[in-house]
Protein backbone atom coordinates (compact mmCIF):
# COMPACT_ATOMS: atom_id res chain seq x y z
CA UNK A 1 0.00 0.00 0.00
CA UNK A 2 1.69 3.43 -0.63
CA UNK A 3 2.44 5.45 1.58
CA UNK A 4 2.52 2.72 4.24
CA UNK A 5 4.67 2.44 7.29
CA UNK A 6 5.49 0.75 10.50
CA UNK A 7 3.57 2.96 13.28
CA UNK A 8 4.45 -0.34 16.18
CA UNK A 9 7.28 -0.16 18.27
CA UNK A 10 8.71 -3.91 18.75
CA UNK A 11 10.00 -4.91 21.87
CA UNK A 12 12.19 -7.50 21.33
CA UNK A 13 13.33 -10.15 23.74
CA UNK A 14 16.34 -9.90 25.99
CA UNK A 15 17.95 -12.72 24.55
CA UNK A 16 17.52 -11.19 20.47
CA UNK A 17 17.92 -7.53 21.22
CA UNK A 18 21.64 -7.29 21.67
CA UNK A 19 22.22 -9.72 18.60
CA UNK A 20 24.13 -8.12 15.50
CA UNK A 21 24.29 -9.08 12.29
CA UNK A 22 27.52 -10.86 11.33
CA UNK A 23 30.14 -8.39 10.47
CA UNK A 24 31.09 -11.31 8.15
CA UNK A 25 27.66 -11.44 6.11
CA UNK A 26 27.59 -7.36 6.16
CA UNK A 27 31.41 -7.32 4.46
CA UNK A 28 30.31 -10.53 1.81
CA UNK A 29 27.77 -8.18 0.84
CA UNK A 30 30.23 -6.16 -0.76
CA UNK A 31 31.20 -9.12 -2.93
CA UNK A 32 27.90 -8.33 -4.57
CA UNK A 33 30.13 -6.19 -7.25
CA UNK A 34 31.22 -8.05 -9.89
CA UNK A 35 35.31 -7.02 -9.49
CA UNK A 36 35.21 -7.48 -5.86
CA UNK A 37 37.88 -10.67 -5.04
CA UNK A 38 36.63 -11.95 -1.57
CA UNK A 39 38.69 -13.62 0.71
CA UNK A 40 35.80 -13.09 3.06
CA UNK A 41 34.30 -16.36 3.19
CA UNK A 42 34.89 -19.74 4.29
CA UNK A 43 32.63 -21.84 2.16
CA UNK A 44 35.05 -25.29 0.55
CA UNK A 45 36.16 -24.98 -2.61
CA UNK A 46 33.71 -25.94 -5.49
CA UNK A 47 36.38 -28.41 -7.27
CA UNK A 48 36.05 -30.54 -3.17
CA UNK A 49 32.19 -31.13 -3.63
CA UNK A 50 32.09 -34.97 -4.44
CA UNK A 51 29.50 -34.39 -7.65
CA UNK A 52 28.79 -37.48 -9.57
CA UNK A 53 29.14 -39.59 -6.18
CA UNK A 54 26.46 -37.66 -4.61
CA UNK A 55 24.38 -37.43 -7.70
CA UNK A 56 25.05 -41.37 -7.95
CA UNK A 57 24.08 -42.31 -4.46
CA UNK A 58 20.91 -39.87 -5.17
CA UNK A 59 19.64 -40.89 -7.84
CA UNK A 60 19.90 -44.57 -5.59
CA UNK A 61 18.15 -43.47 -2.99
CA UNK A 62 15.11 -41.81 -5.00
CA UNK A 63 15.09 -44.86 -7.27
CA UNK A 64 15.10 -47.59 -4.90
CA UNK A 65 13.48 -46.02 -1.62
CA UNK A 66 12.20 -42.42 -2.03
CA UNK A 67 10.16 -42.92 0.80
CA UNK A 68 12.92 -43.04 2.93
CA UNK A 69 14.45 -39.77 2.00
CA UNK A 70 11.35 -37.79 1.92
CA UNK A 71 9.74 -38.90 5.14
CA UNK A 72 9.73 -37.79 8.30
CA UNK A 73 12.39 -39.68 10.42
CA UNK A 74 13.50 -39.80 14.28
CA UNK A 75 15.73 -37.24 16.27
CA UNK A 76 18.51 -38.41 17.35
CA UNK A 77 19.48 -39.24 13.26
CA UNK A 78 19.62 -41.85 10.49
CA UNK A 79 20.41 -45.23 12.62
CA UNK A 80 23.08 -46.75 10.01
CA UNK A 81 24.52 -43.13 9.74
CA UNK A 82 24.64 -43.07 13.46
CA UNK A 83 26.41 -46.58 13.95
CA UNK A 84 28.90 -45.76 11.50
CA UNK A 85 30.11 -42.42 13.14
CA UNK A 86 30.20 -43.84 16.82
CA UNK A 87 32.32 -46.79 14.54
CA UNK A 88 34.45 -43.97 13.26
CA UNK A 89 34.56 -41.83 16.27
CA UNK A 90 35.64 -44.92 18.18
CA UNK A 91 38.80 -45.22 16.13
CA UNK A 92 39.28 -41.47 16.38
CA UNK A 93 39.17 -41.94 20.30
CA UNK A 94 36.05 -39.17 19.97
CA UNK A 95 33.60 -41.47 20.97
CA UNK A 96 33.54 -43.73 24.36
CA UNK A 97 30.89 -46.76 24.36
CA UNK A 98 30.92 -46.60 27.93
CA UNK A 99 29.11 -43.30 28.58
CA UNK A 100 28.86 -41.73 24.96
CA UNK A 101 25.75 -41.43 22.59
CA UNK A 102 25.99 -39.77 19.54
CA UNK A 103 22.70 -37.57 17.81
CA UNK A 104 22.86 -36.12 14.30
CA UNK A 105 22.42 -32.22 13.98
CA UNK A 106 22.06 -29.33 11.50
CA UNK A 107 26.03 -28.67 10.81
CA UNK A 108 28.24 -28.29 13.87
CA UNK A 109 26.51 -24.57 14.55
CA UNK A 110 23.61 -26.20 15.58
CA UNK A 111 25.64 -28.89 17.94
CA UNK A 112 27.25 -26.18 19.45
CA UNK A 113 24.29 -23.80 19.75
CA UNK A 114 22.24 -26.79 21.74
CA UNK A 115 25.40 -27.91 23.58
CA UNK A 116 25.24 -24.42 25.46
CA UNK A 117 21.63 -24.16 25.46
CA UNK A 118 21.60 -27.69 27.60
CA UNK A 119 24.04 -27.11 29.75
CA UNK A 120 23.72 -22.77 30.52
CA UNK A 121 21.73 -20.59 32.61
CA UNK A 122 21.59 -17.43 32.33
CA UNK A 123 24.54 -15.60 33.60
CA UNK A 124 26.67 -18.71 33.60
CA UNK A 125 30.28 -18.49 32.33
CA UNK A 126 31.33 -20.16 29.22
CA UNK A 127 35.15 -19.59 28.14
CA UNK A 128 36.28 -19.17 24.94
CA UNK A 129 39.48 -18.63 23.19
CA UNK A 130 39.83 -14.75 21.85
CA UNK A 131 39.30 -14.38 18.81
CA UNK A 132 36.84 -17.80 17.85
CA UNK A 133 34.60 -18.35 15.21
CA UNK A 134 31.68 -15.67 15.27
CA UNK A 135 29.09 -17.98 14.75
CA UNK A 136 29.45 -20.03 17.80
CA UNK A 137 29.98 -16.35 19.91
CA UNK A 138 26.58 -15.14 18.11
CA UNK A 139 24.45 -18.53 19.51
CA UNK A 140 26.53 -18.22 22.73
CA UNK A 141 25.14 -14.93 23.53
CA UNK A 142 21.59 -15.24 22.30
CA UNK A 143 21.42 -17.49 26.00
CA UNK A 144 22.71 -14.17 27.50
CA UNK A 145 25.57 -15.76 29.12
CA UNK A 146 29.04 -14.39 30.29
CA UNK A 147 31.30 -14.77 27.75
CA UNK A 148 34.68 -14.75 28.58
CA UNK A 149 37.71 -14.72 26.19
CA UNK A 150 41.28 -15.91 27.12
CA UNK A 151 44.10 -15.05 24.78
CA UNK A 152 45.87 -17.40 22.62
CA UNK A 153 49.47 -18.00 22.18
CA UNK A 154 50.79 -20.01 19.35
CA UNK A 155 50.21 -23.38 20.63
CA UNK A 156 46.42 -22.84 21.49
CA UNK A 157 44.98 -21.00 24.43
CA UNK A 158 46.96 -19.42 26.86
CA UNK A 159 46.99 -21.84 29.87
CA UNK A 160 47.92 -19.33 32.50
CA UNK A 161 45.32 -16.79 31.58
CA UNK A 162 42.83 -19.56 31.59
CA UNK A 163 43.18 -20.71 34.89
CA UNK A 164 43.20 -17.05 36.33
CA UNK A 165 39.97 -16.59 34.48
CA UNK A 166 38.94 -19.95 36.43
CA UNK A 167 39.80 -18.57 39.92
CA UNK A 168 38.11 -15.45 39.08
CA UNK A 169 34.68 -15.38 36.76
CA UNK A 170 31.72 -17.52 39.10
CA UNK A 171 29.76 -20.36 37.60
CA UNK A 172 32.61 -21.26 34.76
CA UNK A 173 30.35 -24.39 32.92
CA UNK A 174 32.21 -24.47 29.65
CA UNK A 175 34.88 -24.03 27.65
CA UNK A 176 34.64 -23.79 24.32
CA UNK A 177 38.09 -24.70 22.07
CA UNK A 178 38.66 -25.27 18.51
CA UNK A 179 41.44 -26.85 19.14
CA UNK A 180 42.85 -28.25 15.02
CA UNK A 181 43.22 -25.49 12.57
CA UNK A 182 40.97 -22.65 14.55
CA UNK A 183 38.92 -20.30 13.25
CA UNK A 184 39.56 -17.72 12.65
CA UNK A 185 43.74 -17.55 13.80
CA UNK A 186 44.59 -21.38 12.01
CA UNK A 187 46.29 -22.25 15.11
CA UNK A 188 46.59 -25.79 16.66
CA UNK A 189 46.78 -26.33 20.26
CA UNK A 190 49.85 -28.82 21.33
CA UNK A 191 48.97 -31.67 22.45
CA UNK A 192 50.84 -30.83 25.97
CA UNK A 193 48.11 -28.27 26.19
CA UNK A 194 45.27 -30.57 25.29
CA UNK A 195 46.61 -32.44 27.80
CA UNK A 196 46.57 -29.44 30.88
CA UNK A 197 43.35 -28.35 29.47
CA UNK A 198 41.53 -31.22 30.11
CA UNK A 199 43.20 -31.66 33.85
CA UNK A 200 42.12 -27.74 34.23
CA UNK A 201 38.47 -29.07 33.57
CA UNK A 202 39.01 -32.04 36.15
CA UNK A 203 40.27 -29.89 38.86
CA UNK A 204 37.71 -27.20 38.14
CA UNK A 205 34.55 -29.15 37.44
CA UNK A 206 33.89 -27.79 34.42
CA UNK A 207 32.93 -29.52 30.60
CA UNK A 208 34.89 -28.96 27.24
CA UNK A 209 33.02 -28.20 24.24
CA UNK A 210 35.46 -29.34 21.52
CA UNK A 211 34.80 -28.10 17.98
CA UNK A 212 36.14 -29.92 14.96
CA UNK A 213 34.81 -29.11 11.74
CA UNK A 214 38.50 -29.18 10.24
CA UNK A 215 40.56 -31.92 11.49
CA UNK A 216 40.46 -33.95 8.71
CA UNK A 217 41.69 -31.48 6.62
CA UNK A 218 45.40 -31.40 7.53
CA UNK A 219 47.52 -31.21 5.02
CA UNK A 220 50.98 -30.53 7.05
CA UNK A 221 52.55 -31.57 10.55
CA UNK A 222 52.09 -33.88 12.81
CA UNK A 223 47.90 -35.32 13.84
CA UNK A 224 47.08 -34.39 17.12
CA UNK A 225 44.65 -36.32 19.29
CA UNK A 226 41.48 -35.07 20.31
CA UNK A 227 41.01 -33.46 23.52
CA UNK A 228 37.82 -36.20 23.75
CA UNK A 229 40.19 -38.75 23.50
CA UNK A 230 41.51 -37.88 26.29
CA UNK A 231 38.78 -38.08 28.28
CA UNK A 232 37.92 -40.26 31.15
CA UNK A 233 35.65 -38.46 33.16
CA UNK A 234 32.68 -37.65 30.53
CA UNK A 235 33.54 -33.43 30.65
CA UNK A 236 34.13 -33.43 26.29
CA UNK A 237 31.64 -33.08 24.11
CA UNK A 238 32.79 -33.29 20.08
CA UNK A 239 31.33 -31.76 17.61
CA UNK A 240 31.73 -31.64 14.08
CA UNK A 241 30.01 -31.70 10.27
CA UNK A 242 30.23 -33.56 7.46
CA UNK A 243 30.24 -29.46 5.46
CA UNK A 244 33.89 -29.17 4.81
CA UNK A 245 33.99 -32.84 3.99
CA UNK A 246 31.07 -33.99 1.86
CA UNK A 247 28.42 -31.09 1.30
CA UNK A 248 27.95 -27.85 3.20
CA UNK A 249 24.50 -27.56 1.97
CA UNK A 250 24.26 -30.98 3.73
CA UNK A 251 23.83 -29.34 7.36
CA UNK A 252 25.12 -32.65 8.74
CA UNK A 253 27.07 -32.46 11.63
CA UNK A 254 26.71 -34.49 14.56
CA UNK A 255 27.90 -34.55 18.53
CA UNK A 256 29.54 -37.20 20.68
CA UNK A 257 29.14 -36.56 24.47
CA UNK A 258 28.12 -38.80 27.66
CA UNK A 259 24.32 -40.07 27.16
CA UNK A 260 22.80 -37.59 29.47
CA UNK A 261 23.97 -34.67 27.50
CA UNK A 262 22.72 -36.39 24.71
CA UNK A 263 19.43 -37.10 25.64
CA UNK A 264 18.75 -33.95 26.99
CA UNK A 265 19.84 -32.41 23.26
CA UNK A 266 17.73 -34.67 21.97
CA UNK A 267 14.24 -33.06 23.53
CA UNK A 268 16.03 -29.50 22.51
CA UNK A 269 16.02 -30.73 18.92
CA UNK A 270 12.88 -31.70 19.07
CA UNK A 271 11.50 -28.21 20.01
CA UNK A 272 14.25 -26.83 17.12
CA UNK A 273 13.72 -28.81 14.23
CA UNK A 274 12.37 -32.14 15.03
CA UNK A 275 15.30 -33.80 13.03
CA UNK A 276 18.34 -32.91 10.53
CA UNK A 277 17.14 -33.56 6.82
CA UNK A 278 16.83 -37.02 6.24
CA UNK A 279 17.91 -37.06 2.28
CA UNK A 280 21.33 -35.74 3.55
CA UNK A 281 21.61 -37.62 6.73
CA UNK A 282 21.12 -40.94 4.10
CA UNK A 283 23.52 -39.66 1.74
CA UNK A 284 26.28 -38.81 3.71
CA UNK A 285 26.16 -42.57 5.13
CA UNK A 286 26.07 -43.90 1.53
CA UNK A 287 28.93 -41.76 1.12
CA UNK A 288 30.72 -42.60 4.06
CA UNK A 289 30.53 -46.38 3.23
CA UNK A 290 30.48 -47.16 -0.80
CA UNK A 291 33.43 -44.31 -2.00
CA UNK A 292 36.77 -44.90 -1.11
CA UNK A 293 36.58 -41.81 2.03
CA UNK A 294 40.44 -41.65 2.43
CA UNK A 295 40.69 -41.31 -1.34
CA UNK A 296 38.66 -38.21 -1.40
CA UNK A 297 40.30 -36.90 1.86
CA UNK A 298 43.29 -36.69 0.33
CA UNK A 299 41.55 -35.37 -2.94
CA UNK A 300 40.69 -32.07 0.10
CA UNK A 301 44.01 -31.72 1.62
CA UNK A 302 45.85 -31.79 -1.73
CA UNK A 303 43.22 -29.16 -3.03
CA UNK A 304 44.19 -27.03 0.14
CA UNK A 305 47.53 -27.68 1.05
CA UNK A 306 47.93 -25.91 -2.68
CA UNK A 307 45.57 -23.22 -2.29
CA UNK A 308 47.07 -22.04 1.12
CA UNK A 309 50.86 -22.57 -0.17
CA UNK A 310 50.08 -20.27 -2.75
CA UNK A 311 48.36 -17.46 -0.52
CA UNK A 312 51.48 -17.52 1.31
CA UNK A 313 53.83 -17.77 -1.15
CA UNK A 314 52.85 -14.33 -1.93
CA UNK A 315 52.79 -13.00 1.82
CA UNK A 316 55.79 -14.27 2.19
CA UNK A 317 57.54 -12.66 -0.99
CA UNK A 318 55.13 -9.61 -1.91
CA UNK A 319 53.49 -8.19 1.22
CA UNK A 320 55.08 -5.56 3.36
CA UNK A 321 57.73 -6.95 6.15
CA UNK A 322 55.48 -5.28 8.37
CA UNK A 323 52.64 -7.60 8.33
CA UNK A 324 52.95 -10.97 10.38
CA UNK A 325 51.05 -13.91 9.77
CA UNK A 326 50.61 -17.73 11.24
CA UNK A 327 50.84 -20.34 8.77
CA UNK A 328 48.47 -23.03 9.21
CA UNK A 329 48.87 -26.67 9.07
CA UNK A 330 45.23 -27.21 7.94
CA UNK A 331 41.80 -25.85 7.71
CA UNK A 332 40.64 -23.06 5.63
CA UNK A 333 42.16 -19.39 7.18
CA UNK A 334 45.33 -17.27 7.36
CA UNK A 335 45.31 -15.03 10.45
CA UNK A 336 47.48 -12.02 9.21
CA UNK A 337 48.53 -8.44 11.80
CA UNK A 338 48.70 -5.69 11.17
CA UNK A 339 51.16 -3.13 12.86
CA UNK A 340 49.52 -1.69 16.09
CA UNK A 341 49.55 1.57 14.88
CA UNK A 342 47.81 0.66 11.52
CA UNK A 343 43.61 1.38 12.28
CA UNK A 344 42.89 -2.14 10.57
CA UNK A 345 38.91 -1.63 10.15
CA UNK A 346 40.46 1.32 7.82
CA UNK A 347 42.49 -1.34 5.91
CA UNK A 348 39.79 -3.81 5.70
CA UNK A 349 37.58 -1.05 4.21
CA UNK A 350 39.73 0.51 1.77
CA UNK A 351 40.87 -3.04 0.76
CA UNK A 352 36.95 -3.87 -0.27
CA UNK A 353 36.19 -0.35 -1.69
CA UNK A 354 39.58 0.75 -3.44
CA UNK A 355 41.08 -2.48 -4.34
CA UNK A 356 38.37 -4.24 -4.78
CA UNK A 357 39.66 -7.49 -2.30
CA UNK A 358 38.09 -8.62 0.60
CA UNK A 359 39.22 -9.68 4.24
CA UNK A 360 37.67 -10.34 7.31
CA UNK A 361 38.19 -7.67 9.79
CA UNK A 362 39.50 -9.22 12.49
CA UNK A 363 37.19 -7.57 15.43
CA UNK A 364 34.67 -9.85 14.04
CA UNK A 365 36.14 -12.26 15.86
CA UNK A 366 35.92 -10.49 19.27
CA UNK A 367 34.84 -12.05 22.66
CA UNK A 368 33.79 -8.44 23.60
CA UNK A 369 32.56 -5.36 21.80
CA UNK A 370 34.82 -2.61 21.85
CA UNK A 371 37.87 -4.90 21.94
CA UNK A 372 40.84 -4.06 19.58
CA UNK A 373 42.32 -5.93 17.03
CA UNK A 374 44.86 -5.42 14.32
CA UNK A 375 44.38 -8.82 12.28
CA UNK A 376 42.38 -9.63 9.76
CA UNK A 377 41.59 -12.97 8.46
CA UNK A 378 42.08 -14.18 4.50
CA UNK A 379 40.44 -17.60 3.33
CA UNK A 380 41.91 -19.55 0.87
CA UNK A 381 39.51 -22.52 0.17
CA UNK A 382 36.82 -20.33 -2.14
CA UNK A 383 38.72 -18.29 -3.96
CA UNK A 384 40.24 -19.96 -7.61
CA UNK A 385 43.71 -19.95 -7.96
CA UNK A 386 43.80 -17.46 -9.90
CA UNK A 387 41.36 -15.13 -7.94
CA UNK A 388 44.36 -15.85 -5.17
CA UNK A 389 46.68 -14.65 -7.44
CA UNK A 390 45.32 -11.99 -8.90
CA UNK A 391 43.68 -10.70 -5.71
CA UNK A 392 47.08 -11.31 -3.53
CA UNK A 393 49.20 -9.07 -5.78
CA UNK A 394 46.50 -6.54 -5.57
CA UNK A 395 46.89 -6.92 -1.49
CA UNK A 396 50.48 -6.95 -1.54
CA UNK A 397 50.54 -3.62 -3.72
CA UNK A 398 48.28 -2.25 -0.97
CA UNK A 399 50.54 -3.26 2.05
CA UNK A 400 53.70 -1.63 0.79
CA UNK A 401 51.84 1.22 -0.80
CA UNK A 402 50.51 1.83 3.08
CA UNK A 403 52.94 0.40 5.57
CA UNK A 404 56.41 0.68 3.23
CA UNK A 405 55.89 4.73 2.67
Amino acid sequence: MKGWFYTMEYKFSDKVSGLKASAIREILKFTSDPEVISFAAGNPAPEAFPKEEIAKISAELLRDDPILALQYSVTEGYGPLREFLKGWMTEKGCFHKEFDDLIITSGGQQANELSCKVLLNEGDTLICESPSFIGSLNAFRSYNVNLVGVDMDDDGINLEKLEYTLKTEKNVKILYLIPNFQNPTGRTMSLEKRKAVYELACRYDFIILEDDPYGELRFAGEKVPTIKSLDTEGRVIYSSTFSKLISSGFRTGYVSAPAPIIQKIVVCKQVSDVHSNIWAQVVSQRFMTTVDREAHFNKLRDIYRKKCGLMCSYIDNEFSKKISYIRPEGGLFIWCTLPDNVDMNAFCTRAVQEYKVAVVPGNAFNIKEGEVSHSFRLNYSTPTNEQIEKGMTILAKMTTEILDQ
